[in-house]
């Protein structure tokens, strides 16, 4: 089951078709769903989750908790519309571009894709082009 969770004004247009969207990656790593909760939330609320559950005091626009078990994806991804609008706006990409990536990004760590060195971050950014590709097809 996939949710969709909101602790700032910002409230995902279409839900129904982004559950879609990230039901097809999952599928597409050949995973199962479970319970993933996406939660949109502003800066200061991803940075108390940063300072008090990583030790981290920096803003990040995105943080998961990863339950899954073996195959089955199960977790939290929180996610911070005020950095995926500064990176939006940094990188030159809309809104959504930006959105669908951070979106594909959580799922991604969850079927064990890493980023910490420069190939795995290079083959993470390739999956989640892949996967934002993804999202545009089934909007066509």
């Amino acid at each position: 089951m996939i949710s969709f969770n909101y602790e700032s004004d910002f409230k995902l247009e279409l839900e129904p078709v982004y559950e879609k969207w990230i039901q097809q990656i999952i599928i597409s790593e050949n995973k199962t769903e479970g319970e993933l909760n996406f939660i949109f939330c502003d800066d200061e609320y991803l940075l108390d989750i940063n300072q008090r559950y990583l030790d981290h005091d920096y803003y990040t626009d995105i943080i998961s908790f990863d339950y899954s078990l073996a195959n089955e994806l199960h977790g939290d991804i929180f996610i911070s519309i005020d950095r995926v609008m500064e990176n939006a706006n940094t990188f030159n990409v809309s809104f959504q571009n930006e959105l669908l990536r951070v979106m594909a990004h959580g799922i991604l760590h969850y079927c064990g894709y890493k980023d910490k060195l420069e190939a795995d971050s290079q083959e993470m950014r390739l999956k989640e082009n892949e996967k934002i590709a993804m999202f545009h097809v089934e909007q066509a």
